[in-house]
C-alpha cells in the first residue's frame, strides 16, 4: 500500500511513495520501500514479498496489484493464497506455459463469478489488504506529512526510520476495538 509525500522545492514538486508489507495479525510493517512516484505499485511487489522470509499463508493487495508479474512472483513461493482483488472486468491470462501466476487469479476470478462481486471478495480474503491501509493511515496520522531530508537516499532512510518507530509504537500497545451490536 502506497503512501505519497510531495517535496516541494522552487518551481519543482518531487514525489514519493512508500510501499509497505504488514502482517495481518500483528499489524507489523515487515517491509518498506520508499521510491519515486512513477515507480508503480506491482513492480515494488516482488522486492517487498523477498524481504520477508518464512512461511507465509496468504498475499493481499489491492487492485494495483491485478498483474501476471505479481501472481507469478506469489506462485514462486509455493503455498501461498493470493488475495488480489481482479478487476470488475477481469478475464483469465491466457499463457501457453501454464505457469502457476494462471491459476491464482483465475481460481480468485471464479470464487466471485459464482458467489457475485461482494460475497466473492469477502469469501477470498481480497478485502483484507485494508490492514496494511491502517498501517498507512496509523502513519499518516502519527508522523509529518513531508519528509525532512532532501537527498533521495535520505530520505529512503527517513521512511524506513519512521516505519520502525511506528512497529515500536505498535509493540508497546495497539487499541482494542470491538463491534457493537
Amino acid at each position: 500500500m502506497p503512501l505519497h509525500w510531495v517535496m516541494a522545492h522552487n518551481a519543482y514538486t518531487f514525489r514519493r511513495k512508500l510501499h509497505v508489507r504488514v502482517d495481518e495479525q500483528t499489524k507489523e510493517i515487515l517491509a518498506a520501500e520508499v521510491t519515486v512516484s512513477n515507480v508503480h505499485d506491482n513492480r515494488m511487489f516482488s522486492p517487498l514479498l523477498s524481504q520477508v522470509l518464512g512461511k507465509v499463508c496468504q498475499v493481499s493487495g489491492d487492485g494495483a496489484y491485478d498483474t501476471m508479474t505479481c501472481y507469478e512472483s506469489i506462485a514462486h513461493r509455493r503455498g501461498e493464497k493470493a488475495s488480489i482483488p481482479p478487476r470488475r472486468n477481469a478475464k483469465s491470462f491466457r499463457r501457453r506455459d501454464g505457469s502457476g501466476g494462471l491459476t491464482l487469479r483465475d481460481a480468485n476470478i471464479q470464487e466471485i463469478r459464482q458467489k457475485g462481486w461482494y460475497a466473492g471478495r469477502i469469501a477470498g480474503g481480497c478485502t483484507r489488504q485494508s490492514v496494511a491501509e491502517n498501517a498507512v493511515s496509523r502513519f499518516k496520522v502519527l508522523f509529518d506529512p513531508t519528509l525532512r531530508a532532501r537527498r533521495f537516499d535520505n530520505q529512503k532512510a527517513e521512511g524506513l526510520m519512521k516505519c520502525a518507530i511506528l512497529n515500536r509504537m505498535r509493540s508497546l500497545g495497539m487499541p482494542v476495538s470491538e463491534r457493537i451490536l
